[in-house]
């Protein structure tokens, strides 16, 4: 196939003269609300967002009905830094004519089906978004003083069908997080017709999980819980036949308390992002339960459930087990397939035979490195060759780049565990056009805790000139 010129690359010439303000790479949830608050900028801003699937879909695989978000709708796109703006949810029911029956139904976490179709009104409806093209290099052109984005335009099965580039003064990196399965289970999830899947693809597939006989599901978080509810309800009592294991120690609760919460404010991030690096590392593993744990309605959901089982003698057929390790697994005979497991604080080993395996072992960031591949040596690498990225979401590059790289969900280490929650999204994007246009299009409040989470650096008293100390802010006894 001859792959031409994209209606784009004919206008090439025009774009040299007027070259982007910003292009966003990805179009997930995070640069979507940078597109629809970019929109709203005084004066204008011109933008293009490239996204290579041909349309918005938020985790369609986990659209289980009745599943809600974690997060409150004011986490929408644009409401935590813009209410007035167009693009709310709120604006989104009354263009749908719902905002009554909303007002009525009094839903505070609206279901996950719901914020998809929200945000696929706002993709179809914003200007300067791009589906079915896809990125494939990033470089910074240093005699025009832009970057250059190449793309290739995709037809409608997928193929290549023109190539384009644009040119631009910034760049946004949303192209988000990608499911994680872990080593021991690579190759059956890779092998064809292995049932041996992830959570991410779970609604795919749920009809053959419902009819299989025996079904494990690995992982102790919100999709974990999820798949383990439905597929309970989905089988008859008594022949359940589910079992659910996990690495950690218990089926936590995620901490939902409201100065728990107070993590995900900027405050946090701000506190986070001063911390060395070191310190950093250790402590993103030791916060799971802030954003890994499983929302207590849920656990109430499943422990209802499993009651329910009960009411008439007997125990249903499921084994619910923590602190389990998966050391090795493979397939018994032709269709069944054999973990082995660790169980961590005994020191114990056992070998389980299932029918089909479901992976909710959650996602990790997708690499960077092919698609700025041409900006390598530019950037600015911290001890684990992570990119550094500053307080204002730009990575550190060369000055002798004159552009700028923005990142969206892809500075957990240096912006700590708000990195891929909804709540943070519409601050970022603020923050992020505030820091590109040099002004504050989006005035942002200076302080969003109750939580003071470090001590204030005080100069110590009568010693001029030397070192500040920690001094607590509060006196008493």
């Amino acid at each position: 196939m001859t792959v031409t010129p994209a209606p784009e690359a004919a206008t090439a010439a025009a774009a040299l003269d007027r070259p982007h303000d910003l292009v966003g790479v990805g179009i997930g949830p995070f640069n979507l609300s940078l597109a629809a608050l970019a929109h709203g900028v005084p004066g204008g801003l011109a933008t293009a967002f490239y996204e290579q699937r041909p349309a918005f879909h938020w985790h369609p695989g986990l659209l289980i009905e009745g599943a809600t978000l974690q997060v409150p709708f004011l986490a929408d796109l644009v409401t935590l830094a813009d209410p007035a703006s167009p693009w709310s949810f709120l604006s989104y029911l009354r263009t749908r004519e719902r905002l009554f029956p909303f007002y009525f139904a009094e839903k505070f976490h609206i279901q996950r089906a719901e914020y998809d179709a929200y945000c696929r009104w706002v993709g179809d409806s914003l200007p300067g978004l791009h589906f079915g093209h896809q990125v494939d290099a990033v470089r910074w052109n240093p005699r025009r003083g832009l970057f250059e984005v190449d793309f290739t335009q995709l037809d409608a099965d997928g193929e290549a069908e023109a190539l384009g580039r644009a040119y631009t003064r910034a760049v946004a990196l949303g192209i988000g997080t990608e499911p994680y399965v872990p080593e021991p289970l690579r190759p059956l999830a890779d092998a064809p017709g292995v049932p041996v899947i992830h959570s991410a693809d779970y609604l795919d597939h749920r009809d053959a999980l419902i009819a299989a006989e025996h079904v494990t599901v690995i992982g102790s978080g919100q999709s974990g819980a999820e798949v383990f509810l439905d597929l309970l309800r989905a089988r008859p009592a008594g022949a359940e036949r589910i079992h659910w294991l996990a690495r950690t120690e218990a089926f936590a609760p995620m901490e939902y308390s409201r100065l728990g919460l107070e993590h995900f404010t900027p405050d946090y991030t701000r506190y986070f992002h001063a911390l060395p690096e070191q310190v950093r590392n250790d402590l993103v593993p030791r916060q799971w339960q802030l954003h890994k744990g499983i929302d207590a309605d849920t656990i109430a959901a499943v422990h209802e459930e499993l009651y329910r089982r009960t009411l008439h003698g007997g125990w249903p057929d499921t084994v619910l087990t923590p602190g389990v390790a998966v050391r090795t697994a493979g397939r018994v005979a032709a269709t069944r397939i054999e973990l082995h497991l660790e169980h961590v604080q005994q020191g114990t080993r056992s070998r389980l035979t299932t029918d089909a395996v479901v992976l909710a072992t959650g996602y990790r960031e997708r690499p960077l490195d092919r698609l700025l591949a041409g900006l390598d040596r530019y950037m600015r690498r911290d001890s684990a060759g992570r990119p550094v990225v500053d307080e204002q979401y730009r990575m550190k590059l060369d000055p002798s780049v004159t552009g700028t790289v923005y990142v969206q969900n892809a500075e957990r280490h240096t912006h700590g565990v708000g990195a891929p929650d909804l709540g943070l999204a519409a601050w970022r994007s603020a923050s992020i056009l505030n820091s590109l246009t040099g002004k504050e299009p989006y005035p942002l409040p200076r302080r969003t805790a109750f939580t003071s989470f470090g001590l204030e650096l005080r100069e110590a008293p009568g010693i001029p000139g030397q070192q500040p100390q920690p001094t607590a802010v509060f006196q008493g006894r």
